[in-house]
């Protein structure tokens, strides 16, 4: 999918509001219901504390000629039944980025019903129903940015920053104790098709180094339609702590980021006896896509 589709899509979401979502966290279905946050759920509340899951690939969505006047219209309805395992995931994200924990949202096509939960609460504004204000557009794009995973895997992480009003997302001294590599800042806006950026918040990877996060430490076009824009040190403004950047400015734009975390180890390095495929592959060297040692010879 080419990346102007995707931010069209995109666009056409989150301009239509929530409103129109139904809050069920306290009046449950009793139809069939398709719950697309289990993971998230299941983290015994990770998620509270800031971290998030990246399994969102942008290249398996495809959301091409989506009208989107509310998620109760019949253009919702008619652009979710034409992938509706994709459409679901999408919202699982939006969702989860958008709105507060203990919050969801849920769809009923008639047959089935989808139930999508809060999270980070991101767009307190928007979720409740009113239009996305431009803080809120620029910190939810960078919050799916940052939930973008190359390889489409889930890999734990966690999501400094804060929300579209200016609180931050809550984190605890064992989180960051856990999360001790600084990976990227996130920011952009899908809104008005101005794309999303990553810049990396340390060295990049050697060549023996790889992650299946990919994204902003890999550099280059690794992840498209995510722009790679260099050292996040020389566009963005970091918080009194140093924790996490507050704005980055690109092309003139400034934008409210989000900053990411690793664990150290969700960082691959070929020689360590573990073939850690996908971003690990056979070869005849020591790099990461040709690891000889770890993952054996080709053919």
């Amino acid at each position: 999918m080419k990346a102007t589709q995707v931010f069209g899509v995109m666009l056409l979401v989150l301009t239509g509001g929530c409103g129109p979502v139904e809050d069920v966290s306290t009046n449950p279905s009793g139809e069939s219901v398709h719950t697309a946050a289990q993971a998230i759920e299941e983290s015994n509340g990770l998620t509270a504390n800031g971290l998030a899951f990246n399994g969102l690939a942008f290249n398996g969505l495809a959301f091409n000629g989506l009208a989107f006047n509310g998620l109760s219209s019949s253009s919702f309805s008619s652009w979710f039944q034409q992938r509706p395992a994709e459409s679901n995931l999408f919202m699982k994200y939006l969702i989860h980025c958008s709105v507060p924990a203990g919050q969801t949202r849920t769809y009923s096509n008639g047959t089935a019903t989808y139930v999508w939960s809060g999270g980070l609460g991101l767009a307190p504004g928007w979720s409740s129903g009113l239009p996305a204000t431009l803080a809120e557009q620029q910190v939810v794009s960078a919050c799916l940015a940052a939930l973008v995973n190359k390889y489409g895997r889930t890999v734990q992480i966690s999501v400094l920053g804060a929300n579209a009003v200016g609180q931050r997302i809550p984190t605890t001294g064992s989180e960051l104790g856990s999360y001790t590599i600084r990976e990227a800042c996130f920011f952009g806006n899908l809104f008005n098709g101005e794309g999303l950026f990553v810049g990396n918040d340390q060295g990049l990877f050697s060549a023996s180094q790889s992650s299946l996060r990919a994204c902003a430490l890999s550099g280059g076009d690794a992840c498209p339609p995510l722009v790679h824009v260099g050292s996040c040190h020389a566009r963005c403004q970091p918080d009194g702590t140093g924790s996490y950047f507050t704005q980055c400015t690109y092309n003139g734009v400034t934008y409210q980021p989000l900053t990411t975390r690793l664990r150290y180890q969700d960082i691959s390095t070929c020689g360590d006896g573990i073939c850690q495929q996908p971003n690990e592959s056979c070869g005849t060297s020591t790099r990461a896509d040709s690891c000889m040692r770890d993952c054996g010879t080709c053919g």
